[in-house]
């Protein structure tokens, strides 16, 4: 089933939720080193998780933060559960499974929305978006780590003619740029650093 769909994404990352963190580990340390410390470090109060997956955040966050993840994949989400298990956290973490284009939490309700490489698999982006704006209160903080179209145009290029089969079959939309989808969403963009060819993108935007 092609990952362009709430039904695929949910499939695919059922079927790679064992092997998930190993995949992704190899990733990140070669194009985001730090990447999850940094998202963390800028969360504050009560924070909402999207796409939380096998919560490998979650044993980053400082103490004083409460945090609820929302993911779509229960299976991925029995691995957060683990996680939490054995990190004691579940004082300050709440976990649920969900449809992160539409939130079941109340209108202004978290100080921090944060996104791990998360923003690249949703079906629509966008209206994610809209739905980590609607639940942060005013003044709120939406942190992104993601990657997106490189500056380097053979890189971009190479990336584009890829993400014909990522985004199909392994729910991996290789450039999508985080920046207009924020403002898309009602966001102002306070802050983007790229590395990588452009290709790692931690971006801090604010809820107005």
């Amino acid at each position: 089933m092609p990952t362009t769909t709430n039904a695929g994404v949910r499939r695919f990352f059922d079927r790679v939720a064992e092997r998930y963190d190993r995949q992704i580990g190899s990733c990140e340390r070669f194009l985001f080193p730090g990447g999850r410390r940094w998202a963390v470090d800028h969360a504050r109060g009560r924070v909402v998780e999207i796409a939380v997956g096998t919560g490998l955040n979650l044993p980053l966050y400082p103490e004083g933060v409460t945090v609820v993840g929302v993911e779509l994949s229960e299976r991925m989400l029995r691995l957060a559960r683990q996680r939490v298990a054995a990190a004691g956290l579940a004082d300050r973490v709440e976990l649920c499974q969900g449809d992160v284009q539409q939130l079941d939490l109340p209108d202004a309700s978290a100080d921090t929305v944060v996104s791990t490489f998360a923003i690249c698999t949703i079906p629509d982006p966008v209206a994610a978006l809209r739905e980590a704006h609607r639940v942060l209160r005013p003044g709120g903080r939406c942190v992104l780590v993601e990657h997106g179209p490189s500056d380097n145009a053979l890189v971009r290029a190479g990336m584009r003619l890829a993400e014909h089969g990522t985004a199909r079959f392994l729910a991996d939309h290789l450039t999508r740029d985080p920046r207009p989808l924020l403002e898309r969403a009602g966001f102002r963009v306070a802050s983007v650093s790229r590395a990588k060819a452009g290709v790692a993108f931690h971006v801090l935007a604010e809820r107005p």
